[in-house]
Parts: structure tokens; C-alpha cells; sequence
């Protein structure tokens, strides 16, 4: 499944009624990022730029501009004009022909004439949309711009009087997901669920923590996908490594294996978290732990329901992993105290989830006037509670210590209760140990 130019369309049009008459907004896409000496990494498109543009290309930047009455607008894209021999070493060009034909533009320019045609533009706009911060050197371009319009005084033009942060508009759009991006962020989920049951039936004590990665980047890869993040496959006291990215020790028996691993397809990422044996069999205190993370994120995941908090999942998860710990001895005291002073941040240091999307941590705001915004149809978010005991910890019995676990899934809002979109990879003790005996 693709999103059609029809989509695009849909959401450029929604942007424009929230912009007003005689308005412009300017939105530029990723530049090419260098990795070593004449070595690029792999571009990828601005995820806000592609939202509204499905235009992939480096070197690109759209505009919108609306007239004095209705709804009526332009949609001009600048862009990399065709080069057949740029096109021989680097790939094929939409150029200013396919930006028209293919990608539903009004009009289209070539990047290079950007500096010059901008200023026509701008001339006279009331209001500039624009994405404040985002990039330095595109800040003191846009600001050169209205210095020059300004410039212009005397032949009647004038520079826009308001200039709006565009990603405030954006990121609310963004926040609330279509039945499309749903869909095409259950495929992202699917494909990294079958790489997650991969992991699990392939792994085996001595085992390199990169060749257990590589096994879920052969899912990723068959499926013409990419990794939506640093891939996490810390095993042991590795795990209680909240970023662990190194992947470089091996993978002993008795110990745990924390993998927090996900794809992107078609822009859309998934996050997923699972822990398990390496050995295949949980040993008495690994379970324990793991039944209560579980337990945990169970009930967090049925918080995520139209109306709730935002924060209900946590505080939900906190109170069910607090409780945990106390009745298995890590902890000792009072439950509300310990919550209200978190002092079970010892073990638990991190939120219970974030927006995902196009973004594997996603664009919208989490407050709105000051409080926890309500869950709305549409929001998407990972339930992700974990406890980690650090491996020095001398507080706690040495039987824990270097014992990490964290288990994720993506949830979406719906009228209906949480959809969880994660749930083809399995994450029961019974379930797990079962899966890899098969193995």
C-alpha cells in the first residue's frame, strides 16, 4: 500500500484552511548529510515535508500560497532540475516536469532560481508560515529574504507582518493519524513483529549480539524496509544500557537478551521492545521480573482510551511495577511514598511511551494549556515500561543485579479501546519459552 497524490492533496488542503487569506508557508526537506570522507549516508526526506509534498528528493523546498478570498491556492515546488549525468551517478530526477506531471505541483522551478522567485512571493503576504529553528543556515536564508522584500518599499511591496511557527500547525495534523497511515503503519508493525519471532528463533548462547541484529535486519531488508531507529540488542547487563547501540559482546548463557528494534515502511515507523532468554528458559528471578513489567504493561496499554490522561498509562505502570518490587523485596517502604518522592526511578527511569508516526518519536505536543492532553482518536503511542537493575547495584540482592527488561508495543486510540498494532510477536513467559523450543 502507497499513499496517492490524493492524499497529499487532502492534507495540503486542510493546511491552507488553517493558514488564512493572502498567506505564504515555505517548507524545506532534509539536506544530504555526510558520513565519512565522500561517503553520504542514505538520504531520507523531512518527515513534514514528505507529509504534505510525498516528494522524496534532496534539495527541495515547497511553497504554499493562498489569494485574498476562499480557499484558493498555489503549490509551487523548487526542486533538482533533470541531469542526465548527475542522473548516471546518482539516480533518476523527477525534475521540474515530473514535479508537475507526478506530483500534483501548480507550478515547479529548479532549486537554483529558489533565491530569485521567493522574493515575488513573499511580496506583500500577510502572514510567512514558516518552520522557525528547524535549520540554521535556511533561518538566515528566509531572513535575507524578507531584509530584501522589505528593500522594496518604495515600489509599493512589503515584507509579511506575522511570521507563524508552521510546525505548530503541522505537528497537530500530524499527531492524528488516518485510517491510511494506520494501516500503513500496521504493515511497519507486522514486518518488525515477524523480525522480533525471527530474533527469538534464531538466537543461541556465544551467538554475536551484531549477528542477532542482522537477523532482524534480513526481515527488514526482504521486505524492502529499513530500520526506523538505532537498533537496541543488549544482552545481560547490556540491557539495563537504555541506548545501548554498540551490539558488540556475545550473548551468554543464563542471561537475558533486551531487543529494542523496528522497521520504517513508506515513512512509517514501528517500535518494538521484546526480552527474552538466550537459552530459551527464564530462570526464577528473570520471570519474576518479567511478570510484573508485564502485568504492567498490560494495564497501561488498556489506558490508552479516548479521554484518558496521556499520562494515565504511566502512572498506571508505575504503581503496578512499584508493588512488584516491593513484594520481591527490592524495594522497602510505603507505595504512595515511593511514587510521590520517585524514588523508584532507581529502577525505573524512563517514561511509559511517546507519539509515534512518521517519527519514530513523533511530532505533538503532550500538554495542552498546561495539563496532560486527552487521547483523541487517531493518536498513536508505545507502552513500553521496563526495570533495570544495574549490575553494581549493591542495594539489592546479587541474584538481580545486571537483570534489564523492557517490553514495548504501538497502541492506537480508538473509539473502540486500544488497538494494539504490535501484537503478532508474542511476549507471554509461556509464549516466549514455547516459540523457541520449537526453535
Amino acid at each position: 500500500m502507497k499513499l496517492t497524490q490524493a492524499n497529499f492533496r487532502e492534507r495540503r488542503d486542510r493546511l491552507i484552511e488553517q493558514m488564512g487569506p493572502n498567506s505564504i508557508a515555505i517548507i524545506a526537506t532534509s539536506p544530504v548529510a555526510m558520513r565519512n570522507r565522500d561517503a553520504d549516508y542514505k538520504f531520507r526526506t523531512d518527515s513534514s515535508f514528505f507529509w504534505l509534498t510525498g516528494f522524496a528528493e534532496p534539495e527541495a523546498v515547497a511553497v504554499f500560497e493562498t489569494g485574498d478570498v476562499g480557499e484558493e491556492y498555489s503549490y509551487s515546488l523548487f526542486c533538482r532540475e533533470r541531469d542526465r549525468e548527475m542522473e548516471i551517478w546518482n539516480g533518476y530526477r523527477a525534475g521540474v516536469d515530473g514535479a508537475v506531471e507526478d506530483y500534483d505541483a501548480d507550478e515547479a522551478y529548479a532549486i537554483d532560481l529558489l533565491d530569485e522567485e521567493i522574493i515575488e512571493k513573499l511580496a506583500n503576504k500577510e502572514k510567512l508560515y514558516y518552520r522557525i529553528g528547524q535549520r540554521a543556515d535556511f533561518d538566515a536564508r528566509v531572513c535575507a529574504w524578507i531584509k530584501q522584500v522589505d528593500e522594496q518599499q518604495r515600489r509599493g511591496n512589503g515584507a509579511p507582518s506575522q511570521i507563524v511557527q508552521l510546525d505548530q500547525i503541522l505537528d497537530e495534523m500530524r499527531l492524528h493519524k488516518s485510517a491510511q497511515e494506520i494501516e500503513l503503519m500496521q504493515i511497519a508493525s507486522n514486518i518488525s513483529a515477524e523480525a522480533h519471532t525471527r530474533a527469538m528463533q534464531k538466537v543461541r548462547p556465544g551467538m554475536m549480539e551484531y549477528a542477532l541484529e542482522a537477523e532482524l535486519n534480513y526481515i527488514f531488508g526482504q521486505n524492502g524496509c529499513l530500520p526506523s531507529y538505532n537498533s537496541i540488542v543488549g544482552g545481560g547487563e547490556n540491557g539495563c544500557i537504555l541506548h545501548y547501540v554498540e551490539n558488540n559482546k556475545p550473548l551468554k548463557d543464563g542471561d537475558l537478551v533486551l531487543i529494542d528494534a523496528a522497521c520504517e515502511y513508506e515513512y512509517y515507523a514501528s517500535d518494538i521492545t521484546r526480552t527474552f532468554p538466550v537459552n530459551g528458559k527464564f530462570s526464577p528471578e528473570q520471570k519474576a521480573l518479567y511478570e510484573v513489567i508485564l502485568n504492567a504493561q498490560l494495564a497501561a496499554i488498556d489506558a490508552v482510551r479516548v479521554g484518558n490522561s496521556y499520562k494515565e498509562p504511566h502512572h498506571i505502570a508505575v504503581r503496578i511495577m512499584v508493588q512488584g518490587l516491593l513484594d520481591l523485596g527490592l524495594m522497602k517502604g510505603d507505595i504512595e511514598q515511593i511514587i510521590e518522592t520517585e524514588a523508584y526511578q532507581q529502577f525505573y527511569m524512563h517514561g511509559t511511551g511517546h507519539w509515534l508516526g512518521m517519527d519514530v518519536h513523533d511530532v505533538g505536543s503532550y500538554k495542552a494549556e498546561g495539563d496532560w492532553r486527552a487521547y483523541k482518536e487517531g493518536m498513536v503511542v508505545t507502552v513500553e515500561p521496563g526495570l533495570y537493575i544495574a549490575p553494581d547495584d549493591e542495594t539489592v540482592d546479587a541474584k538481580w543485579r545486571g537483570i534489564g527488561i523492557r517490553i514495548e508495543d504501538d497502541v492506537v486510540a480508538t473509539a473502540n479501546g486500544p488497538l494494539v498494532l504490535t501484537k503478532n510477536v508474542v511476549k507471554s513467559v509461556a509464549d516466549i519459552e514455547a516459540l523457541m523450543a520449537q526453535s
